[in-house]
Order: structure tokens, then C-alpha cells, then sequence
């Protein structure tokens, strides 16, 4: 495009970035699910919306707390399989939650993926070595 006018250079960087943008919220299922949701006029999930899943919680406390007396590569391996497993089970019933046009129940599994990529967010950390 070096050689179009500056016009049209303009115009196909904003659009590259448009679709560069879209293209990464494509990609996630939690920011696709979110973004679907957005679209259908449901306020966007939050993590207080599965408070009440009291199970839930006590998982995720256990996943941290893990993740905290993290000691050896095995475990930080072990972690690692636990939350993409959960990760891919949650994103399944997102998906199933959308088509049967359930937006209700898409909302707090999304909810539930937020807790799991802050999760992942910090194992990731857990990798990089200070």
C-alpha cells in the first residue's frame, strides 16, 4: 500500500486493525462468548454471577491455593491439565448454552471461564521465571 494514496493508506490501516481486533476476539472462546453476549443485549457476565455455586468456589480456592504451594515442575504440569480440561468442559456447555439460545446460563458459565483464564494468567506466571 506504499505506493496508494494517503487516503486509501489510512483507510486500510484503520480496517487492519479492525479486523486484527476482531480476530483476536474471535479466537478466545471467553471473549467470543462475551462478545455474543454483548450482541444479544445481556449485560456482560461477571464473576459475582456464580457467587452462589458454593462447589464452584471451593474448586477454584483449591486451584489456588495449589497454585500457591506450587514446589516442582509436575505439579505446575498437573495444574495445567486441570484448568484446560475445565477450561474445555466450560467452553462445551457455552456452546450448547447458545444454541439452545439460553443466555441466562451462558452468562454465569462465562462467569465460571473468567475465574479459569485468571487461573491460567497465573500459572502462566508461575512459568516465567523471575
Amino acid at each position: 500500500f506504499a505506493i496508494r494514496l494517503q487516503k486509501e493508506q489510512y483507510y486500510s490501516e484503520q480496517h487492519s486493525s479492525l479486523i486484527n481486533k476482531a480476530y483476536q476476539t474471535l479466537l478466545n472462546p471467553l471473549s467470543r462468548g462475551l462478545y455474543l453476549l454483548e450482541l444479544s443485549g445481556v449485560e456482560p457476565a461477571q464473576e459475582t454471577d456464580c457467587d452462589k455455586d458454593a462447589a464452584f468456589l471451593m474448586e477454584i480456592m483449591e486451584i489456588n491455593e495449589k497454585l500457591a504451594e506450587l514446589k516442582t515442575e509436575d505439579n505446575l504440569e498437573e495444574i495445567e491439565t486441570v484448568i484446560k480440561v475445565k477450561q474445555e468442559e466450560l467452553t462445551r456447555e457455552v456452546t450448547a448454552a447458545f444454541e439452545r439460545d439460553d443466555l441466562q446460563e451462558a452468562k454465569k458459565l462465562l462467569a465460571k471461564m473468567k475465574y479459569f483464564a485468571n487461573l491460567e494468567d497465573k500459572l502462566k506466571a508461575k512459568k516465567i521465571p523471575s
